[in-house]
């Protein structure tokens, strides 16, 4: 039973990336804005299903949050990632939010 509402929890607490922009009261040209891009980069960026973590994490950023990546296994506790977002934006160009 404690794991079937865990697994509640988690489906209820899934959004889309427009559902979370929403969520958060904020524009899709107000999230451009602060990311350097355009309202169409933007639309473009929230139906993909494929995206970088810098990217994630600087669209994440633009509404005031911070981005977390979480390794769970069956026989441990969840582990939280560092460094990942970062190591990823040095090898990417900002362009690459489009």
């Amino acid at each position: 039973q404690r794991v079937e509402e865990r697994a509640q929890t988690l489906i209820a607490d899934e959004m889309s990336l427009r559902d979370l922009r929403r969520a958060r009261e904020q524009t899709q040209a107000s999230v451009a804005a602060k990311l350097g891009i355009n309202q169409e980069n933007v639309s473009r960026l929230e139906q993909r299903s494929d995206l970088l973590l810098s990217t994630l994490s600087s669209y994440v950023g633009a509404m005031g949050g911070k981005l977390s990546l979480v390794a769970e296994f069956p026989d441990r506790p969840p582990i939280a990632l560092t460094g990942i977002a970062a190591l990823d934006a040095e090898h990417d160009e900002p362009a690459e939010l489009a």
